[in-house]
């Protein structure tokens, strides 16, 4: 589970940092948009980034579960950030209840389609995945 996890956040990382060097690679359907095509967030490059490289921690963070990487975090890290991943990424499949998520109410645009089929989905096993992993290591 954690060499999948690993994987997951390191292909989200490079498309991130794809973004950032000027790719669109799934750039126009990874943004929400309102029912009329306006983009509801327009992120910058800097913001890219930061996502590309939080998602690159926790890649490496699932890697030194894996026991791929030998670096000893201190315990009380270790248990935050395994709690707080699959926190973000079930409330990122919750969703905001109108543009993101499961329970979103503008669905038939290209990112709600999209969202509905692939990211919300993706963000719910990321969140089931990472409770079992953080379960099994309590």
């Amino acid at each position: 589970m954690e060499f999948v996890l690993f994987f997951i956040f390191l292909l989200l990382a490079i498309i991130h940092f794809n973004w950032v060097r000027g790719g669109t690679f799934g750039l126009t359907k990874s943004l929400p948009t309102t029912e009329e095509g306006e983009l509801v967030l327009n992120p910058r490059k800097v913001d890219s980034a930061i996502v590309g490289f939080g998602l690159l921690l926790f890649s490496v963070f699932y890697l030194m579960r894996f026991d791929v990487l030998n670096i000893q975090l201190p315990s009380s890290v270790s248990l935050y950030l395994g709690w707080i991943i699959p926190s973000i990424f079930l409330l990122r499949a919750i969703g905001d209840f109108k543009y993101v998520g499961f329970f979103k109410k503008i669905k038939y645009t290209e990112f709600g389609r999209a969202d509905t089929k692939f990211f919300s989905p993706l963000c719910l096993l990321i969140g089931i995945l990472s409770i079992l992993i953080q379960l099994l290591y309590q």
